[in-house]
């Protein structure tokens, strides 16, 4: 089986399916420092990255937005000095889509580069 990092996005319909429970379990032992949070009923992905300083974490968070508009997939940024918190979710079907974990495996690839 191919892992999430090396997987691309496909195109997310309003009609998409939302990742079953037992499959996103499966996808969070490829994502093991990732979270599923529930906000407003919705279920996301989040993990928040530390750095030692706030440059560093704009850093990260710039490729962070480089890597999302090259997949047309945006998560939720929050920067803070020495703190990124990244939230994946697929907002036209309100919740978790398998292109939240592929893009959360790729997020991680990024914070070896910082």
């Amino acid at each position: 089986m191919e892992n999430l990092a090396t997987q691309s996005c496909e195109a997310c319909r309003i009609d998409a399916p939302l990742v079953e429970t037992d499959e996103y379990n499966k996808f969070l032992m490829e994502i093991p420092d990732w979270q599923v949070i529930t906000v407003d009923g919705i279920n996301r992905l989040s993990r928040a990255f530390k750095f030692k300083d706030y440059q560093e974490a704009l850093t990260f968070t710039n490729k962070v937005a480089v890597m999302a508009d090259t997949a047309n997939h945006h998560p939720a940024l929050l920067l803070e000095w020495g703190l990124v918190t990244v939230t994946w979710w697929s907002h036209k079907i309100k919740g978790l889509h398998k292109n939240d974990f592929i893009m959360a495996a790729k997020t991680d690839i990024l914070i070896s580069s910082c």
